[in-house]
């Protein structure tokens, strides 16, 4: 992992983001990637605040932008670790989040990590 591929997946999830262009987003990640977060618990009714699958996360994802139809991230930091990425912004509301991403050998999403203020 080196920080040019750090600030490059920073930029083009970002902009997928804010793009609300889901096929966009899900693009970065596996097909069988593992996304935990505590809004999986109250959007998706998921207990374990983990989904696993394309599928599963972007029916969950698809239904976070319903309902946040104004959804806008601002990047704070883009910070690298071996085989990971972490990205500190301003979600929803302006809300502090970091969310770290675990890349398999294809640089494709493997696991997510969702932190929120």
């Amino acid at each position: 992992m080196n920080k040019e591929f750090a600030e490059q997946f920073a930029r083009e999830w970002i902009e997928a983001w804010n793009g609300h262009d889901l096929e966009r987003v899900l693009a970065h990640y596996a097909d069988d990637f593992e996304m935990n977060s505590p809004f999986i618990v109250q959007i998706a009714g998921e207990p374990s605040g983990r989904l696993t699958g394309k599928v599963a996360v972007g029916a969950y994802w698809a239904k976070a932008l319903t309902m946040i139809p104004d959804l806008h991230f601002e990047l704070i930091a883009t910070l690298v670790g071996v085989n990971s990425v972490t990205l500190h912004y301003r979600g929803a509301g302006g809300r502090l989040a970091a969310e770290v991403f675990h890349f398999g050998p294809d640089n494709k999403v493997v696991r997510a990590f969702a932190h929120y203020e």
